[in-house]
């Protein structure tokens, strides 16, 4: 496989949304006496702003105004008024301090060392310095959707960031935990890694986790894929 970078999904592939978002919703639920499956709302405030985010070309809004926005519906869907509005910004502000999967800070380092690493991701692009600089992971650079003005995974958005890196799309290995990323990234020439991520929405498990069968690489953690492609 003749590749010449790699490019990152971030949201749930690198980052562990799940654990950080719904920990706060604990905190500060429990702090009302209030009683809920925190899972349960974690998973539908992340698919309700997946939903508005996905696929969209030149939006007026970026994925924290998503997390701001689906976070009104998701707290009346749930009963949970008595939120504050300090506390509603703590919970948006949440996805700005996840923690990345305990797996991937030096497997990217050692990739790195051969290869330039690109989070592409439909995060807003302060979100990912946020998150890097907290994790201490080191990209080469960043490319949000927000940059490009077109979501993932609409192909312009894999197109305009193969371009951007000046390289060709069947030299950049796109890694995600997501089909949906992989499948549109292929469909636009680039190779696809499937990282396996069982804890990405907590104990409900992943939406879609058997891995497309035209991957390139299928592996079970990030370790592996370092060892894989280093090895080569």
């Amino acid at each position: 496989m003749n590749i010449k970078a790699i490019a990152f999904d971030t949201g749930g592939t690198v980052l562990d949304w799940h654990s950080g978002v719904c920990q706060v919703f604990s905190e500060i639920g429990t702090s009302h006496g209030l009683d809920r499956d925190w899972h349960v709302v974690t998973n539908d405030y992340r698919r309700l702003a997946m939903q508005g985010i996905v696929g969209q070309v030149k939006p007026p809004f970026n994925m924290d105004d998503i997390h701001r926005c689906c976070l009104v519906q998701v707290l009346a869907d749930h009963g949970l008024q008595a939120f504050t509005s300090e506390e509603r910004s703590r919970v948006a502000d949440a996805w700005h301090n996840l923690s990345a999967w305990p797996d991937f800070p030096m497997a990217l380092s050692q990739m790195r060392s051969r290869y330039p690493v690109v989070s592409f991701t439909m995060l807003p692009l302060a979100l990912v310095v946020n998150v890097s600089r907290r994790n201490c992971v080191i990209w080469d650079a960043v490319i949000s959707c927000e940059m490009i003005a077109t979501y993932k995974p609409h192909p312009q958005a894999y197109m305009r960031a193969a371009s951007w890196m000046n390289l060709k799309p069947s030299e950049i290995l796109m890694v995600a935990c997501h089909n949906f990323d992989l499948n549109a990234a292929r469909e636009c020439g680039f190779r696809t890694a499937f990282v396996r991520r069982p804890q990405e929405w907590g104990p409900q498990g992943p939406p879609d986790p058997t891995p497309h069968p035209d991957c390139d690489i299928v592996v079970d953690n990030f370790v592996a894929l370092a060892r894989c492609l280093l090895e080569q």
